[in-house]
């Protein structure tokens, strides 16, 4: 069932991500131009704990568009992105090209590697926001983590805080009518029906109906911070940072929107 799960989730981020890039950052030779100003800028706020790149071995996975790769790349890294959609790395490819740098893009499952693929030689394992909550067993997933890096390798992940996501919700937009309450279980484990992230750069979809926006449609898990740290401790991944951000708009203040995990493997 699970498998089931993963491949229409796959075929949900193929169905129009192409274009849905386009609408957010335009066409890849466009988009590539803001990158190349300063492709430090675009890795923030991760660049402090990524650190000089130059020469290392880096994968991105589940790295989307591929505008983070491109800019690894610019700044000297040997750049390899993992996604399960065909539609994203088209745009990454292209993007990729525009800016004259190698990046490798596998469309894979990750939990489907080929055997080849796992090598054990890369200096960081690099992914951010939205990309735990595809998996319902986090021990897997990161089993591959550890199994793509190197003894000494890093992994540096950001993602959204399950505060935020499981627990908290907001309403309104001015101070005067702003409002925060608890509104979930924050120790659920049912999966749960939304529309898949970048379906807001499609207006189309503004207006559409139930039975149109389907196939925009994913199934997701969502984890608590404590399930998270545990999955990772479990794979010979030494945690070296935790740090929990807190929301930058001053209407939420005191919320966490998101945390930074850094973790070496032994």
């Amino acid at each position: 069932m699970d498998q089931e799960r993963r491949e229409r989730n796959g075929q949900a981020w193929s169905n129009s991500s192409y274009q849905a890039w386009v609408n957010r950052f335009g066409a890849p030779e466009k988009a590539v131009t803001r990158i190349q100003k300063d492709p430090k800028r675009r890795l923030q706020p991760l660049d402090s704990y990524i650190g000089d790149v130059s020469g290392k071995k880096i994968v991105n996975l589940l790295g989307s568009h591929g505008s983070k790769a491109v800019a690894l790349a610019m700044l000297g890294a040997d750049a390899t992105v993992i996604d399960i959609s065909e539609s994203n790395a088209a745009y990454a490819r292209e993007l990729a090209e525009a800016a004259n740098v190698d990046v490798r893009y596998v469309v894979k499952d990750i939990l489907k590697l080929p055997e080849e693929e796992m090598t054990g030689d890369y200096d960081m394992a690099f992914m951010e926001n939205g990309i735990l909550h595809y998996f319902t067993d986090l021990n897997p997933f990161f089993e591959v983590v550890a199994g793509l890096l190197k003894p000494g390798g890093k992994l540096i992940l950001q993602d959204f805080h399950p505060v935020s996501t499981k627990l908290i919700e907001s309403q309104g937009k001015s101070q005067a009518v702003r409002k925060h309450k608890v509104a979930g279980d924050y120790f659920s484990k049912e999966l749960v029906t939304t529309d898949v992230a970048y379906s807001k750069f499609l207006p189309e979809l503004q207006y559409a109906t139930t039975e149109e926006r389907a196939p925009f449609q994913v199934q997701i898990r969502q984890w608590t911070l404590g399930e998270i740290v545990t999955a990772i401790g479990s794979q010979n991944l030494w945690i070296r940072q935790l740090v929990e951000e807190p929301h930058p708009d001053e209407l939420d203040r005191g919320i966490p929107k998101s945390f930074i995990l850094v973790a070496e493997k032994l």
